[in-house]
């Protein structure tokens, strides 16, 4: 049962693990060469600052919340520091910081690394949440040497912050992300760039389509460049394969626009057959999840709206499977869009209308 925690790093990833295991009543110490981030991450209750030199008794675990190229050094360091009985990092690749951390001599028996699959665009220790990893999958890559109690301790840390442990090899896990997040924030990325010209008139016409193509692509440009820089191979190929099939859609629509056929569908039949295949709500892929009837529901822009909203649908005993915000620009007002189930699609809408909410769909 772990007890008390030594997290390394107090960014985004770092001071996320510590509130989680706050919550739970871990105690959680804390250190980072960053003191402002430190101070912050403390003054918000993720945990009390540790001196790495002069630690204590040793933690159950410790977590090394830092860039893919710092970890190997900040591990080595953690134990020649004796931090604690069992290490794991939070690195988004794995391969390169596995084989760096074992050629400098880590202890790789006490070591379990690990890649917790949540995150957001926004980056620093004001930006955590103690449920950051609520329902996501906690990537843990044990080599050969890992012993039986330190894969345990870890498994215990990943599911104390909410997330769903799966083993994997680092190399899977290294094309594995490549293909689900370092490849799309690239792409994300790339349209995102094409606005950086785009006329005003034309950005004025935004709608939740583009936002939701670009979002990932707020993400902070250093570390998204050393997370591909040490990632280069899969997200490539990835990203090869990718520009193959944009090149043959622009190909295909320059025949359009002389006249001799085009057939793009091809693409958009395949884009969203691969779209299906994304596991949702349940777990299950969304082509076998639950169909959700989607309602429209006009909402005003004034303190209090969204939650007098949610409120008189819990009333109504109806369960918001999804939501999402969308905003009209220029407009005093914006649409929150409720995914429900079918059946409760029909009588939430009576509901609401008879409370005086604009609903449509």
């Amino acid at each position: 049962m772990i007890d008390r925690a030594v997290v390394v790093g107090a960014g985004l990833i770092g001071t996320s693990i510590a509130l989680a295991l706050r919550e739970h009543g871990v105690r959680v110490g804390l250190y980072d060469p960053d003191a402002r981030n430190l101070r912050l991450a403390c003054d918000i209750g993720a945990g009390e600052a540790v001196d790495p030199a002069d630690p204590g008794p040793p933690a159950d675990v410790a977590v090394v919340a830092a860039p893919p190229a710092v970890v190997p050094r900040a591990l080595l360091a953690a134990q020649r520091a004796g931090l604690a009985h069992v290490y794991t990092d939070a690195a988004s690749v794995k391969a390169g910081v596995v084989a760096e951390a074992a050629r400098i001599g880590c202890d790789m028996a006490s070591y379990v690394p690990g890649h917790p699959m949540g995150g957001r665009e926004k980056s620093g220790p004001a930006a955590a949440r103690s449920d950051l990893f609520l329902g996501r999958s906690w990537v843990l890559c044990p080599t050969a040497e890992a012993g039986p109690k330190a894969v345990a301790a870890v498994t215990e840390l990943a599911r104390l912050c909410g997330g769903e442990p799966v083993a994997m090899a680092p190399g899977a896990h290294d094309r594995a992300v490549a293909l689900v997040s370092h490849a799309p924030h690239v792409a994300s990325s790339a349209v995102a760039a094409r606005l950086v010209e785009g006329e005003a008139e034309a950005l004025r016409l935004s709608g939740q389509g583009v936002r939701d193509v670009t979002r990932i692509a707020g993400g902070d440009p250093g570390l998204w460049t050393e997370i591909l820089r040490h990632n280069p191979g899969p997200v490539a190929d990835v990203l090869e394969a990718m520009a193959a099939d944009l090149a043959g859609a622009a190909e295909r629509l320059r025949a359009e626009q002389r006249g001799t056929g085009g057939g793009i569908r091809d693409i958009l039949e395949r884009g969203r057959a691969g779209r299906d295949r994304i596991p949702g709500k349940h777990g299950e892929p969304e082509r076998a999840a639950p169909r959700y009837t989607e309602l429209a529901v006009v909402l005003p822009d004034e303190p209090g709206a969204l939650g007098r909203l949610f409120a008189e649908v819990g009333a109504a005993g109806v369960n918001i499977e999804d939501v999402r915000m969308d905003h009209s620009p220029g407009q005093p007002l914006g649409l929150a869009q409720l995914s429900v189930l079918p059946e409760a699609a029909g009588p939430l809408a009576a509901s609401l209308k008879e409370q005086g909410w604009s609903v449509h769909g």
